[in-house]
């Protein structure tokens, strides 16, 4: 089966712990729902982190629900003058027989101008 990044974002409205983790939880959940992927099939997932967030790792989200045993790292963005601001972004590596033009790239609240052509 072909290996498929799958990319994702979503603007928070405040760097709070608690709407960090609620947000990121269903970026995830949305994603993986759209491209009909269940854990089994996950090889990683990447996150990444506008510089104003510093109140928790997104990965706890995944770990929160049940993702545990899949690989996940988180990083920090990079610090562009003009980027918009309290955006986590994601990047899911599953093993799915999908082709690259049918993967759905989910882009959530705000973060939905970052990629109008992707956004759904």
């Amino acid at each position: 089966m072909p290996i498929r990044a799958i990319r994702g974002a979503i603007q928070l409205d405040t760097d709070e712990r608690e709407h960090l983790l609620r947000s990121t939880a269903e970026l995830i959940s949305k994603t993986l729902h759209a491209n009909g992927i269940d854990s089994s099939q996950l090889i990683s997932i990447l996150f990444t982190a506008t510089p104003d967030i510093t109140s928790e790792f997104p990965a706890l989200a995944a770990r929160e629900l049940g993702l545990g045993d899949v690989p996940l790292m988180c990083f920090v963005e990079m610090d562009v003058q003009h980027a918009m601001p309290r955006v986590i972004r994601l990047m899911i590596h599953a093993d799915i027989n999908k082709a690259r033009g049918e993967i759905q790239h989910v882009y959530l609240r705000g973060a939905t101008a970052l990629r109008l052509d992707l956004a759904q």
